[in-house]
């Protein structure tokens, strides 16, 4: 999801266009041959043709991860998705590419271009390729990857990678609860250039797996704030009272932390017991099936010791 500025440029900018977690395929419903090169995907704008086959993709958002899982190439990719550094070695000859620069994405002869729904220039990204544009959260992260993989064809692989993921994280989430706790909270934070941000079960940075896939514990204050809006910013000073019984920090060593010197969050009963787990935050922010897999395994990692 999407600096804080990927946070709030991706918070701000996503949320524009979020609309929850509910209907999880009512305006995406799937895609059917139209001929042996052609499908046709029914997106949330209408009807879209799309190649049988894709081999050229470019992507303006928070799908990169989506698209390399599915084993298509990709052309473009927007900014962030570049800085990611578990994503590094895959793009390395991947281009760098916005919805501001047309040229550049027209130059890279896609053949299929996945955004987001406030995606800018899409007329004239339409006259490029077929362009499917999402709006971020309409459907929740695991529709999202089916959705992907009806768009490129691969909704079988994309299907059967989900139902795998679910088995394993609802899984893992026993084995943690056993240790911590049934009643346990879990509360996730990150860093920004003057506050810090609480988030809700649907913002990445393993909101999703913590919350929705292992059923782990929010508590009441992050529950009241952030789950709807799906994110909240908060003093240092009210830190303690969004703080659960253990702490995930998305951490970007380039934003404001100094709130981890300050008495008040010294004074945690998380942060004296070492129960807080701090992430890269790069390599955190996003909800695909790459950056799921690696936030299973830090969360297994950290909470029981695998």
């Amino acid at each position: 999801m999407k600096k804080i500025l990927f946070p709030l440029m991706l918070i701000f900018v996503l949320a524009l266009s979020a609309c929850g977690n509910s209907n999880s395929s009512s305006s995406n419903k799937g895609n059917q041959s139209t001929s042996s090169d052609k499908i046709t995907y029914e997106s949330e704008n209408g009807p879209v043709k799309l190649p049988a086959h894709p081999k050229r993709v470019v992507v303006l958002g928070s799908y990169t991860g989506n698209v390399m899982s599915l084993g298509v190439k990709l052309v473009g990719v927007d900014s962030w998705s570049k800085k990611n550094p578990r994503f590094q070695k895959e793009l390395k000859n991947v281009e760098e590419v916005s919805d501001a620069n047309v040229e550049k994405i027209m130059k890279l002869k896609p053949d299929v271009i996945i955004g987001l729904s406030n995606t800018k220039n899409v007329e004239k990204l339409k006259k490029i390729a077929p362009t499917v544009l999402f709006t971020y959260n309409k459907v929740d992260y695991l529709q999202q990857h089916i959705e992907i993989g009806k768009v490129l064809n691969k909704e079988k692989e994309a299907k059967a990678w989900v139902k795998d993921f679910k088995e394993r994280a609802a899984e893992a989430g026993k084995e943690i609860k056993a240790k911590i706790g049934k009643d346990a909270t879990v509360s996730v934070f990150e860093s920004g250039t003057k506050d810090l941000y609480v988030f809700g079960d649907a913002w990445g940075r393993g909101t999703e797996i913590l919350y929705q896939a292992m059923k782990l514990k929010m508590p009441e204050k992050v529950k009241e704030k952030a789950l709807k809006a799906g994110y909240y910013a908060v003093s240092q000073e009210v830190i303690p009272e969004f703080a659960g019984d253990y702490m995930i920090i998305s951490k970007n060593s380039e934003m404001d932390n100094s709130y981890q010197n300050s008495e008040i969050y010294k004074s945690i009963p998380a942060v004296k017991k070492h129960r807080v787990y701090v992430a890269n935050a790069e390599e955190f922010y996003f909800n695909d099936p790459l950056t799921l897999e690696y936030q299973l395994s830090f969360f297994k990692k950290h909470f029981l010791g695998k």
